[in-house]
């Protein structure tokens, strides 16, 4: 009979899944994303090598949210993790593994307690309440030596070793940590890491890198122009400065002599010479244009005395705009409107075998450049992305100086947190609190499987140290065969921003996971045609 039919509601080319098959496709997706990742974690960790299918293009890397957003994903519940690594990274610059490593560890223990026929809700509130309690021992653990410089600056330095501790600027990480500190304290409070320019050049050695004091343009001085300039005022353009030819599609000229032809030449130049004059009588001795710079115009400026840089690309000269003091000009009939950069000193370095501009004692005196040497382009890559990782969380920690220790000491402080809470609270819901600590509890154990050692041997050591009362304990995987240390001792410090981030987003993240009953996968509504 038709009754017995069930009324289809969906087009012919949806999916759905329902209720039990739905949340464990999504316990499966954020699981994998978590397995995927985990290997990189630590010190210890590996990198991945991500080639692309359409160009072979290869990128050599361990940051969590570089390999997640570089591979496509089909399954739902992973985009979310990619999603909250992603936002791990803009906002604290790294913790981009830990953060989806522990929200899939989450989903572990959620997907067994699942199975226990306990409902999500409860698991939900038990993993609210875990969480409360973790960020509350996290934030009575964590130190602020905000009104001691000479401690601030130590724990920075202690930040960004632990930071490029697991990249590939490991091996200096002592000359590299010192690097950003440098380049984050010469910001003078400001948190704008535009004003740090990273150059990259393929040659020498990474222990080669170095911090230059003002801004350095990967260009050339145009030839005719004076090689050195002192108290520079500097007019920053996007304008077309090659011969002002008709430029309109198709359009066409007809001359019926070749003096016609010199004549039309001639007007050319002399609009340009006009032009140059216009740009002479903003009382600039350097002109740097984003576009190119013809013979003819080059010339005239030259003559003038006025240095010229041509093709400077666009990131180079909007950064450049902000650290001399200047704004971009395209139209040059009002000086008195358009504001000038300006610098102590214009001068050529030479790095490897290219010849670079300087740019010193600039408008914003903070601004620096640092120069990565390397082997190859993959290495230099990587390098950058450790180095920016490391320079994000120190301009957020001098934002907010509280640190805490890593090495898996603060997971098993706030595990210990939460241990004690469960104690307190009455039936299912203890047992999701139970495993928001199990689930904590996995990240020392991630690092020290990580670097080939014995983890339920030391998970278990440091465990009974830290709630014995040890709150300073963490894992040594520096040292041969392993062992347990004081983590400030070791300077082994991390930002206590970038762990609540983590807690924080991981919870949340399986929280929304946990809700889900249903998945429904559609092509977009067609557009109905007239």
């Amino acid at each position: 009979m038709a009754g017995n039919n069930p009324t289809q509601i969906f087009a012919e080319d949806v999916q759905e899944e329902k209720g039990e098959n739905a949340r464990l496709s999504a316990f499966v997706g954020a699981i994998a994303v978590g397995d995927l990742v985990k290997s990189t974690l630590g010190p210890k960790g590996m990198d991945k090598i991500l080639q692309s299918a359409s160009t072979g293009e290869i990128m050599v890397t361990n940051d969590g949210a570089t390999i997640l957003k570089s591979i496509a994903l089909d399954n739902a519940a992973a985009k979310v993790l990619v999603n909250i690594s992603k936002v791990q990274d803009d906002e604290v610059g790294d913790g981009t593994t830990s953060v989806t490593v522990l929200a899939a560890e989450l989903l572990r223990e959620a997907e067994q307690l699942v199975a226990k026929k306990i409902h999500p809700q409860t698991i939900i509130e038990g993993y609210r309440l875990a969480s409360h309690a973790a960020l509350q021992a996290l934030e009575a653990s964590a130190l602020n030596h905000a009104s001691k410089p000479d401690l601030l600056r130590r724990d920075l330095s202690a930040i960004a070793r632990t930071t490029l501790s697991s990249k590939v600027l490991s091996q200096d990480r002592d000359q590299f940590a010192s690097l950003a500190v440098d380049a984050v304290l010469r910001l003078q409070g400001s948190f704008d890491l535009n004003h740090i320019q990273v150059i990259k050049k393929a040659g020498g050695k990474l222990s080669d890198s170095y911090l230059s004091e003002g801004f350095i343009l990967d260009k050339q001085i145009s030839s005719a122009s004076p090689r050195n300039l002192t108290n520079a005022k500097i007019l920053i353009a996007n304008t077309p400065m090659d011969t002002d030819k008709v430029k309109i599609f198709g359009a066409r000229v007809k001359v019926d002599s070749t003096s016609k032809l010199a004549e039309l030449e001639k007007a050319e130049r002399e609009k340009m010479r006009e032009k140059v004059q216009r740009i002479k009588a903003h009382g600039i001795n350097c002109f740097i244009n984003r576009q190119l710079i013809y013979n003819w115009p080059e010339q005239l400026l030259a003559e003038a005395g006025i240095m010229s840089i041509e093709h400077a690309d666009f990131d180079g000269i909007e950064r450049l705009a902000l650290v001399t003091g200047g704004e971009i000009a395209s139209t040059f009939d009002h000086p008195e409107l358009v504001k000038l950069g300006q610098c102590a000193e214009i001068n050529e370095v030479i790095i490897g075998e290219d010849t670079l501009i300087r740019f010193s004692g600039v408008a914003a005196g903070q601004a620096c450049t640092i120069v990565l040497r390397g082997a190859t382009e993959q290495l230099l890559d990587e390098a950058e992305r450790s180095l920016h990782d490391a320079l994000a969380v120190l301009s957020q920690t001098v934002k907010d100086p509280r640190t805490t220790l890593g090495g898996g000491c603060a997971e098993m402080v706030m595990a210990k947190a939460v241990d004690s809470l469960a104690q307190k609270i009455p039936g299912k819901k203890r047992l999701a609190v139970d495993s928001f600590a199990t689930a904590l509890r996995q990240l020392p154990t991630i690092l020290a499987d990580n670097a080939g050692l014995d983890s339920s041997a030391l998970v278990s050591e440091l465990r009974s140290e830290v709630y014995r009362g040890m709150s300073t304990s963490g894992l040594d995987l520096l040292r041969p065969g392993g062992g347990i240390a004081d983590m400030r001792e070791l300077g082994v410090v991390e930002s206590y921003k970038l762990k609540k981030a983590v807690v924080n987003s991981a919870s949340e993240a399986a929280e929304l996971l946990l809700r889900v009953d249903n998945i429904i996968r559609s092509a977009p509504r067609r557009r109905e045609r007239m």
